[in-house]
């Protein structure tokens, strides 16, 4: 099984990206779904969320995470998010190695699982898990009238920006790039010959030092490739 990361910006083409890849047969993992299960009522990691950030971030009637209060308090500062992240990202991790060796892989068997990462930057204690990263660019302005054009204001999407990943971090840290700065047509194109070429290698790791581990060890330890 091929495991790869996705990442990109807000606006970027990565649920395209995300989408087709799992229309060629990939498994498809969002970590922001992955977040809501360690953060689920009665959880291990939203207790020590509650002790970072104050017993009020759980509902008392309903036992769940008051999200919004949450990420008010986390983004306060640098270090508090720092320290949300220290608590949280330990918990990820094992849910997300946990669905890698599950059930659904072992029943399913897909050749590729595909990642959907919200923040690359936040994801360095976790790229030995991966094969590959693939990341998605586009230029800061179009995907800026993208998302206006979807009913976004601008100054949601420049907030959220400036919260995200740079593109040079994308850039630097992509095992291979997928540049969106056309068509959606154009990206599925992209997609589709970045699949035909691992299908025609047969999903190998790249022994020669082709286009796999160049951040990272690779693989997840224990799961059949």
């Amino acid at each position: 099984m091929y495991v790869t990361y996705l990442a990109g910006g807000i606006a970027s083409g990565k649920s395209t990206v995300a989408s087709e890849l799992e229309t060629l047969g990939a498994w498809r993992i969002d970590l922001d779904q992955v977040s809501r299960v360690v953060l689920g009522a009665g959880q291990p990691c939203l207790d020590e969320v509650a002790q970072l950030l104050g017993e009020d971030v759980i509902d008392p009637q309903t036992g769940e995470a008051r999200r919004a209060l949450i990420a008010e308090r986390a983004f306060a500062t640098p270090e508090m998010t720092a320290r949300l992240e220290a608590v949280e990202l330990p918990y990820i991790r094992e849910v997300l190695v946990r669905a890698l060796r599950g059930e659904c892989c072992a029943t399913t068997n897909p050749v590729c699982v595909v990642v959907e990462v919200p923040l690359l930057d936040r994801m360095e204690s976790m790229l030995d898990l991966a094969d590959e990263v693939l990341c998605v660019v586009c230029p800061l302005e179009l995907r800026r009238r993208r998302a206006i054009g979807r009913g976004m204001t601008g100054e949601d999407f420049d907030r959220r920006v400036a919260r995200q990943t740079s593109e040079s971090y994308l850039r630097a840290h992509a095992d291979t790039l997928f540049e969106n700065g056309g068509t959606r047509e154009e990206l599925v194109c992209q997609v589709r010959d970045w699949w035909a070429s691992r299908e025609a290698a047969g999903w190998e790791l790249g022994a020669s030092g082709g286009w796999v581990g160049k951040h990272h060890g690779g693989g997840i330890p224990g799961v059949a490739r």
